[in-house]
């Protein structure tokens, strides 16, 4: 009896050692796949969710997979804290050992943030743009016939198909009309990982932060 109790505790630690060390393997090559289907020049860090891992790999379908993108420049403008989640990801454990795989995404969501400098680096010149822990607010002069008038506007963030668009709201010390002198737009026409569109944005203590989301999205490095 207590071989037989020796013998199982050892089946179940070297159980937990094989399911890690095989969690590990797969984390490093959806990094590498997740990397060349983003068109990344670093490799990403990578995190499968849910425990024990070799359940989901004989399943072939992995429910959530998180994965940290770092910084990635687009058009100009660097998108910090790059990150997100892969939910539903089918890798079929045959396909992946062969190399064949055409490893999926269900949903994907991916976080990142423009911080307050680069915000405040594409407003027109002249004006400066800080946060006030609610939001947004602009500050700074524009003309008013041959003068230059001082304002304090709130700043509205919308999602446009250039970029992300500043709007002048509630603008104190000049007339409503003048809100177009301020409003502007942060460009960001480069390609978002994995084809994500963008779909929502908010004010944060380190700048904006948007959120872009796709559906049915290839990991593996092709399309």
């Amino acid at each position: 009896m207590r071989k037989l109790i020796v013998f199982l505790i050892v089946l179940v630690v070297l159980l937990a050692v094989v399911d890690r060390v095989a969690v590990a393997g797969v984390q490093r090559d959806l990094s590498n796949r997740i990397s060349a289907a983003a068109d990344l020049s670093g490799t990403p860090t990578v995190t499968i969710q849910g425990i024990p891992f070799l359940t989901q790999a004989l399943a072939g379908r992995y429910p959530e997979v998180r994965f940290d993108l770092g910084t990635l420049n687009l058009t100009g403008v660097p998108i910090k804290n790059l990150n997100g989640v892969a939910y539903n990801v089918t890798a079929p454990l045959t396909d992946v050992i062969q190399n064949t795989a055409d490893i999926r995404a269900e949903r994907l969501v991916v976080h990142g943030t423009v911080s307050s400098a680069t915000i405040d680096r594409f407003a027109p010149k002249g004006i400066k743009i800080t946060g006030n822990g609610r939001g947004l607010v602009a500050t700074g002069e524009v003309p008013v016939g041959l003068q230059k008038v001082k304002f304090t506007a709130e700043m509205a963030v919308e999602v446009g198909e250039g970029g992300l668009r500043l709007v002048a709201t509630k603008i104190q010390g000049v007339p409503d009309a003048l809100a177009r002198l301020v409003t502007y737009t942060i460009p960001m026409k480069g390609k978002m990982p994995f084809n994500a569109k963008v779909t929502s944005v908010k004010p944060v203590a380190q700048g904006l932060e948007f959120t872009a989301e796709g559906s049915d999205v290839p990991l593996n490095g092709r399309g």
